[in-house]
């Protein structure tokens, strides 16, 4: 709990990833890849209750063998490729008899998400009466760099500054969502179904906690970065 407020946390882990056959279970680093974000949300000191929502049973069984309760088993119309990502968290609140105050949502592609970075993007939300709050990234090419290409090859910038400034070091910071951490209201969420309003406040983690594994090459990379701490 946090300032008496009781805190749920889901796993979204569904059977079917076509990027990365049989991703969710893959060893990363001698365990399971979603037993990384098992262990880190189990260290959580706010979350009450921690649960993976899957419709695959090879991933319940692991998740269970890491001490993950699975209290229910996610419909196969809410695993699909199209599936919004919101979903099957909406599902879980509302397939549960208890209810909770706020839900964390933890992506299993996030191995290198830290428990202070689950507790820390809490804290920010609640700590500001926000109803939600995510975890970004700084991203390592500015937007206002970029360029669509026109069918005649021209460059047209996606952004400009009002002064057409484009020296590096004057331009704002740019963040992206990167995946590992969402904080909402239950009643917020349930009303608005996503975690992403005008009310949405940035937790702001590092690039090396914040790598999501959506590739081969990403579970490669990933692989790669733990030989070399």
């Amino acid at each position: 709990m946090i300032n008496g407020k009781s805190v749920l946390a889901i796993i979204p882990a569904r059977g079917g990833s076509k990027g990365v056959p049989g991703k969710n279970i893959l060893e990363l680093g001698g365990k399971p890849l979603v037993a990384w974000s098992i262990e880190a949300g189990k260290r959580s000191k706010y979350i009450d209750r921690l649960i993976l929502s899957s419709d695959d049973a090879k991933i319940v069984s692991v998740a269970k063998k890491w001490g993950c309760e699975v209290p229910f088993l996610r419909p196969a119309e809410l695993a699909q490729d199209k599936t919004p990502g919101i979903a099957p968290v909406l599902h879980a609140m509302e397939t549960l008899n208890e209810k909770y105050d706020y839900v964390v949502l933890l992506q299993p592609t996030s191995p290198f998400r830290t428990v202070m970075d689950i507790d820390g993007c809490i804290e920010l939300c609640c700590e500001n009466d926000s109803p939600c709050c995510v975890s970004v990234a700084e991203t390592s090419e500015n937007p206002y760099w970029m360029f669509t290409v026109a069918e005649d090859h021209r460059m047209i910038p996606m952004m400009r500054t009002e002064k057409e400034v484009y020296q590096r070091q004057l331009l704002a910071k740019s963040f992206i969502l990167n995946g590992a951490v969402y904080v909402a209201e239950t009643e917020y969420l349930a009303l608005n179904k996503t975690f992403l309003t005008d009310d949405t406040m940035a937790f702001k983690m590092s690039r090396e906690n914040s790598l999501d594994i959506d590739s081969k090459m990403d579970f490669s990379y990933a692989e790669f970065l733990l030989g070399n701490l």
